[in-house]
């Protein structure tokens, strides 16, 4: 028997309180407002103060759904299926956009010694988890897979923004990735209007702007992988940070008890598994939070601890499924761990 379960979109980090001061505002102060819509398959929540508010976040849905276009897989038109429609044949021209999503992600498979890869896209495709009608594929079906998976093979071209798969059958998935993107993307356009501080969490890819009114820290709730959608086991406090988590209970099926999540391992062809549960990376950046979230997940701890402790400006939060608790030094004071099931090591 299968069972299958899938969030929707990432929920892996939320907010626990929007305004400091919400709810209790005078009649000159900016009510709070928030705004939704789904865009990359995922619910995109926008909160923010000021009276330009709907024009404001109307601009980033549609410069949202602008990078959604470009890069989709479920879309023939995409920049992104274009470019794997042409894996070994030649090259394709691509957006600043795509060009700049492709050049990061080439950057954070090679920190990642590949755990992050670009090109995982036959692997995701065979497993097709998240789609109500994975399966465990056959052994050299996933071979096969594995064989076309190497993010090497992504050429990037500078002149003329152009971008190449070395070999057919190859595919470029951005899933990974582009949520990040599309949220520093979205804080730009805040900036660019002056808006200073509000919280945008694209499904669970929390970028918080600034801090609060009071100049307190954003208080951002990190999901309990073992419990409900929702039930945070601790809080990053955050100023102008991006906090992005990975983990195994986002999207996955159970089959004869056992569970396979969506979080793809390159060098075994299967869902990582290696004793984390969930990894949480909080930094400057959303593009470089959400790809590195999935590379040190599939790092495992000691491996993953030790890249992001080399890398400056990135702090992470590393579950384990035996409820143990890492985190690296720079989250020492802003981190508290509030579920009483899980211990810090």
């Amino acid at each position: 028997m299968i069972t299958y379960h899938r969030l929707a979109g990432r929920l892996a980090a939320f907010m626990l309180l929007a305004f400091a001061c919400a709810g209790c505002s005078t009649a000159q102060e900016q009510e709070p407002y928030t705004a939704q819509d789904f865009l990359l398959d995922t619910e995109i929540t926008i909160t923010i103060e000021d009276s330009r508010a709907p024009e404001i976040c109307a601009a980033i849905f549609q410069r949202i759904a602008e990078i959604e276009k470009k890069m989709t897989l479920f879309s023939e038109d995409s920049e992104l299926a274009k470019l794997n429609a042409q894996a070994g044949l030649k090259a394709v021209k691509t957006s600043a956009d795509t060009h700049y999503v492709l050049t990061r992600a080439i950057t954070i498979s090679t920190l990642t010694q590949g755990a992050y890869d670009p090109t995982i896209g036959p692997l995701v495709k065979l497993w097709n988890i998240g789609s109500g009608l994975a399966v465990i594929p056959g052994e050299a079906d996933i071979q096969r897979a594995i064989s076309l998976v190497d993010g090497n093979s992504l050429q990037i071209s500078n002149n003329g923004h152009t971008a190449m798969i070395a070999r057919p059958g190859q595919v470029v998935d951005l899933g990974g990735i582009a949520k990040g993107y599309a949220g520093d993307e979205a804080k730009r356009i805040l900036l660019e209007h002056g808006v200073r501080q509000g919280i945008i969490n694209l499904g669970g890819n929390v970028m918080a702007v600034g801090a609060k009114k009071d100049g307190a820290p954003w208080r951002v709730g990190i999901q309990n992988p073992l419990a409900a959608r929702g039930t945070y086991l601790g809080i990053v406090y955050a100023t102008d940070k991006a906090v992005v988590s990975s983990g195994g209970y986002e999207r996955y099926f159970i089959k004869d008890g056992r569970r396979y999540h969506h979080i793809m391992d390159p060098d075994t062809g299967y869902p990582a598994d290696n004793g984390l549960i969930s990894v949480t990376i909080v930094t400057d950046r959303g593009i470089d939070a959400d790809a590195l979230s999935t590379g040190a997940y599939v790092m495992g701890l000691t491996e993953g601890m030790k890249l992001i402790d080399s890398l400056d400006g990135v702090e992470a939060i590393f579950i384990t499924n035996d409820k143990k608790v890492y985190i690296t030094q720079g989250l020492k004071d802003s981190f508290q761990l509030t579920d009483g099931d899980f211990t810090y090591e």
